[in-house]
């Protein structure tokens, strides 16, 4: 061979190096560790792909995403976080609640974690301010509990009359006490009645509905956990037979039946979590990225169920709401 043929296959060779040594690179590995199952979460999903767009990541291009489902069993979030860890995955996404962030928080201090919740992560000990958050945690929060106010007030003007407010509450769920705080001062407020319904089975869901119609409670507020999105149908079917309002912060049991839910949008807490992940896959370091809040807030009505429960939803109320489902 002569020597400038050698030379230049030696430089097309060396050309090529770069191409084939990226082609070799592991993909970076997200883990997702979740609360609940993927039913339902098509939404939630996209907007955290989006989120991850923003940043330049695409699931099978740049990075791979290791999913973690607990179906609504707490005790199986420390177990899942652990095998994340032993995956030595980049960075994991904890959504769906403060128990799955805690439960990461657990498996290591090292990995960072971006955490999903509609909790306030203070209170819960995920941060130590939602400014300076502080170690190797960040997130999103959706602070639903400070909404409780909006969904009684939406509540009473659909029911004026009621007198009587129950609170459907899985009392496992870590933030159980925080739920009941927010619901309470809520009602107190309005001089209401409240009674707290504790149901983490479904022989409890279906007692929990039979002390409702016995004393007279005259509307719902469902919590938002796992256990209840895992049977929003059922739940619907309940309020129907027992002739009771109820509103929750889950628009997919609106679809599924339910009479109305208000929250903040759970794609957009989803999307802030993925930009999150991205940004931090980038370089940036949890500490330095303040808590994410609500900059969506959706109200879902369904006027089939409001017509089989006898109710008229008034004007005003249609005029804000964000869907109406007919």
């Amino acid at each position: 061979m002569k020597r400038r043929d050698f030379i230049t296959l030696l430089g097309g060779a060396a050309s090529a190096w770069p191409l084939a040594v990226r082609a070799q690179q592991p993909l970076s590995v997200i883990g997702f560790l979740d609360s609940g199952s993927p039913d339902g979460m098509t939404a939630s999903l996209d907007g955290f792909r989006r989120g991850l767009g923003e940043a330049g990541f695409t699931d099978g291009n740049n990075v791979t995403i290791e999913f973690r489902w607990a179906q609504g069993r707490y005790d199986q979030l420390p177990v899942l976080a652990a095998e994340l860890v032993r995956r030595q995955v980049a960075v994991i996404a904890a959504c769906r609640g403060s128990a799955p962030a805690l439960a990461a928080m657990a498996a290591t201090a090292t990995i960072p974690i971006v955490f999903q919740t509609g909790a306030d992560p203070v209170k819960d000990g995920l941060v130590a301010s939602l400014n300076r958050p502080g170690g190797n945690v960040t997130g999103a929060t959706r602070l639903s509990s400070e909404l409780m106010p909006k969904r009684l007030g939406l509540l009473g003007e659909l029911v004026p009359k009621a007198t009587v407010i129950s609170f459907l509450l899985n009392p496992t769920n870590l933030a159980a006490k925080s739920q009941i705080q927010g619901v309470q001062e809520a009602v107190r407020s309005r001089g209401l009645q409240l009674h707290v319904q504790n149901a983490s089975s479904q022989a409890e869901l279906d007692a929990a509905f039979a002390a409702m119609a016995k004393d007279g409670t005259g509307g719902l507020i469902i919590a938002n956990d796992q256990f209840f999105v895992g049977r929003r149908a059922q739940l619907a079917g309940l309020a129907a037979r027992y002739a009771i309002p109820a509103i929750s912060s889950d628009r997919e049991s609106v679809a599924e039946g339910g009479l109305m839910s208000y929250d903040a949008s759970f794609s957009d807490s989803f999307r802030q979590v993925g930009a999150y992940v991205g940004r931090i896959l980038k370089g940036e370091k949890p500490a330095d990225l303040p808590v994410q809040q609500p900059t969506k807030f959706e109200l879902v009505i369904n006027l089939k169920t409001a017509k089989t429960l006898g109710l008229t939803i008034p004007s005003g109320v249609l005029a804000i709401a964000d869907e109406v489902i007919e």
